[in-house]
């Protein structure tokens, strides 16, 4: 038995503290993820479980087992299943490939129901569980004994189950924020789970531990995710930022090929106008430009895929699908000219819309990521914005078809075929001019 002092029940009272403090920065960080959120749940019953079975262990130092022990041991239940379903969460992040993932997944409901077995027993035997169990690794004549393997079997199993499935999840070659967070789940959460079977004095010690493991894998998560949102913001709309932090990186936005449409604007006369004025003059036309071209791009979900001086190059349909990208893509070109134009601005702009099948990913390496786009409806739209005269917007003919195809009417008209760089046969392209 351990002495009851002062210092016996500080260290586990700031163990406690430690896990809530965790489970509250995670949900306050990110609060809409449902990955944050079981996380969090873990870490507050896991403080809350610090609490109720050191104060267990206290009674039953003064000769008393109260009747709501058995009940303590589903505290334990929801702080195990709740770090499980983190794993899962974790797991359906990360793009499997060709790898099977059912046997992980699989292992991981297993992992949860043994934990629930875990909490039927103590529920029917709440006595022996806190006499044999509770703090009973090393103690003489508990460790190896029937009543202390009743308990210590499910749970261990259940974290060898756990832990199997991050091994999974670590062979699917994850981006390095994930694997980071996952290495330090799977070394801290032993620690932690020592807390329940190891002496007094020293498992307040062993739980602060693997918390501050998990910690640190987690804040270096975070910190990777930070660097990469600076170059998500920059891309991608509020609508796949929310995907991405829902989904994870790699599964929202892995290599895909499929129908999309793209737009493409430049400002009209820039060269001139850069050279015959000054930088801050110039700097101030490409920050308005930027950001009207922004809040368009944003209103129809579309996705900035190149910044290049006055030119941009807008995907609508990718990362995000839509059935309607053609339209969306027209409705956003009108969109740009008509609020560009206004008469306050020196500068006129043209924009050229194409649609076809586009093969869109992440490429990049050594820290610098990329949203590549390539397929022939890219460089299409590239031409045609070349082409397209000031406030003017040339759209090509795949466009204008899949338009019609959902019925509707943008005021287009054939304009005169053309021939562009990079196409040998001449290209129909219909223009159209904002009101």
């Amino acid at each position: 038995m351990f002495e009851i002092t002062a210092s016996a029940i500080t260290a586990p009272a700031v163990a406690a503290l430690v896990a809530l403090g965790m489970a509250l920065a995670f949900v306050r960080a990110d609060p809409e993820s449902p990955t944050s959120r079981a996380l969090a749940v873990a870490l507050t019953f896991i403080g809350l479980s610090i609490v109720i079975n050191v104060t267990l262990r206290l009674k039953l130092e003064a000769g008393y087992i109260p009747p709501w022990a058995g009940l303590a041991a589903l505290i334990d239940m929801v702080a195990f299943i709740a770090g499980y379903e983190w794993i899962h969460r974790v797991r359906q992040t990360i793009p499997a490939g060709r790898l099977k993932t059912r046997f992980g997944d699989w292992s991981i409901r297993v992992a949860q129901g043994l934990v629930v077995i875990y909490a039927l027993l103590s529920l029917m035997y709440p006595v022996t569980r806190v006499r044999e169990f509770l703090g009973g690794l090393f103690s003489e004549g508990v460790m190896m004994s029937r009543e202390f393997l009743l308990f210590a079997m499910p749970l261990e199993v259940s974290l060898v189950l756990a832990g199997g499935a991050i091994l999974l999840c670590l062979n699917r070659r994850p981006d390095p924020a994930e694997r980071v967070r996952l290495v330090g789940f799977i070394i801290g959460v032993p620690f932690i789970a020592s807390g329940l079977v190891l002496p007094f004095p020293v498992a307040p010690v062993f739980t602060v531990l693997g918390l501050l493991i998990l910690l640190v894998g987690a804040m270096r998560y975070h910190v990777l995710q930070g660097r990469r949102g600076l170059f998500l913001t920059r891309f991608l709309s509020p609508q796949v930022l929310d995907m991405v932090r829902r989904r994870g990186l790699r599964s929202a936005m892995q290599d895909d090929c499929h129908e999309l449409s793209i737009v493409c604007c430049d400002l009209r006369g820039f060269t001139n106008y850069a050279r015959e004025h000054s930088s801050d003059e110039v700097i101030a036309i490409l920050r308005a430009y930027y950001d009207r071209v922004g809040e368009v791009v944003t209103e129809y979900e579309g996705t900035v895929k190149d910044y290049a001086g006055d030119g941009m190059l807008v995907l609508v349909g990718a990362p995000l699908k839509f059935d309607d990208h053609a339209q969306r893509a027209v409705a956003l070109a009108e969109s740009i000219v008509r609020r560009w134009q206004d008469g306050t601005q020196p500068l006129d702009v043209g924009v050229g819309v194409a649609s076809g099948r586009v093969t869109v990913g992440i490429v990049g390496g050594a820290g610098r990521l990329e949203y590549a786009a390539v397929g022939s409806a890219v460089n299409l739209a590239s031409r045609l914005c070349e082409e397209a005269g000031p406030g003017e917007v040339l759209v090509a003919a795949q466009t204008v078809d899949a338009i019609k195809a959902t019925g509707s009417q943008f005021g287009l008209e054939p304009s005169i075929p053309r021939r562009l760089k990079g196409f040998s046969d001449e290209v129909a392209t219909f223009a159209l001019h904002p009101a």
